[in-house]
């Protein structure tokens, strides 16, 4: 059949882009091989990036693809998917990342704080997208799934004073006399 639509499929996203306000790539993950060289991958940032300097538009249709943008700062995240593709869905995983990102990263979505939490950028995009397939779109789930990191850094913290101070040998002293 001429002009059908294509069949419907999970893999919806190509890629997941962050630039900084100068067009260079902070985080990138292609998933599929529209793009398959690195090369090839930077010249469609560069021109991704001047169509969205030029436009206002949050949705914009590149090189044969769609591509949603959400402005934050210094910094711009993409979620680029094919032209077929419902913007939507795309919508709420870029809506998604965004805000997970803003409230992993204590609000300050900037490029400095993306360079110094890579790892976190990266676990977020993962929980998010995997393989090119929306998994989650409610920001709320991806943070409660991800604050292990932050639970885990203030018990260290707390360990780690009560070890300085020698609190947590008065403490194993008072539990050893309430055993016995």
């Amino acid at each position: 059949m001429e002009g059908s639509l294509p069949d419907p499929t999970l893999y919806t996203v190509r890629a997941a882009i962050i630039l900084d306000q100068d067009g260079h790539r902070l985080v990138a993950k292609y998933y599929d091989c529209t793009f398959p060289s690195l090369v090839e991958q930077q010249e469609f940032e560069k021109k991704l990036f001047l169509k969205t300097q030029r436009s206002e538009s949050e949705v914009v249709l590149v090189d044969g693809v769609t591509a949603l943008c959400q402005r934050s700062s210094d910094v711009m995240c993409f979620i680029i998917g094919g032209p077929d593709e419902n913007e939507l869905m795309l919508l709420s995983a870029l809506t998604c990342l965004c805000e997970s990102l803003y409230h992993i990263l204590r609000k300050s979505l900037e490029r400095n704080s993306l360079l110094e939490n890579m790892d976190t950028v990266f676990l977020v995009l993962d929980e998010i997208i995997d393989r090119g397939v929306i998994l989650e779109c409610e920001s709320q789930q991806v943070i409660e799934r991800l604050s292990f990191k932050t639970v885990s850094e203030q018990a260290f913290g707390f360990v780690l004073f009560d070890y300085i101070t020698g609190n947590n040998e008065q403490r194993e002293g008072q539990r050893r006399a309430a055993l016995e």
